[in-house]
């Protein structure tokens, strides 16, 4: 139909003209409330937010010299954490003059690696940034 008597229908019932095909020969347009057709896919949007899930990044530190036990659970906190679907940043931070001493923080992270190898797999590698030695962990796939 031309364009002015689709305008003047969708006058006549208080909706819009909406061109719903613009590339078609003739373009297709579509007489609706556009407003109800922009609160659907509002609230359709604020479904999906709503069922998606985030993923946190928790944060464990300690420094090379740790206890066993501290150290154990240190290892409990992360096998938490990874079993709620988390990534877990572990940060090994180094005061004083323990920074000469960068070996030994290694050998906790690789400690570390092995013991958490059944949940937990490390995403990147070790990285080392100023004073810190930093291990991003992921849940392991399959």
């Amino acid at each position: 139909m031309p364009l002015e008597e689709a305008r003047r229908r969708a006058e006549e019932s208080g909706l819009d003209l909406v061109e719903v095909a613009p590339q078609a020969t003739p373009p297709v347009c579509k007489i609706i409330d556009f407003k109800k057709i922009l609160y659907e896919q509002k609230r359709k949007a604020r479904e999906a937010r709503k069922k998606q899930k985030q993923i946190e990044v928790k944060e464990i530190k300690m420094q090379p010299v740790i206890g066993p036990h501290d150290f154990e659970t240190k290892l409990r906190h992360i096998r938490d954490f990874i079993s709620y679907g988390h990534k877990v940043k572990v940060t090994i931070i180094y005061k004083g003059r323990g920074i000469t001493h960068t070996e030994l923080g290694e050998q906790l992270i690789e400690k570390m690696i092995t013991q958490l190898a059944d949940v937990a797999e490390p995403e990147g590698g070790i990285r080392r940034v100023g004073r810190l030695h930093i291990l991003m962990l992921t849940k392991k796939r399959g």
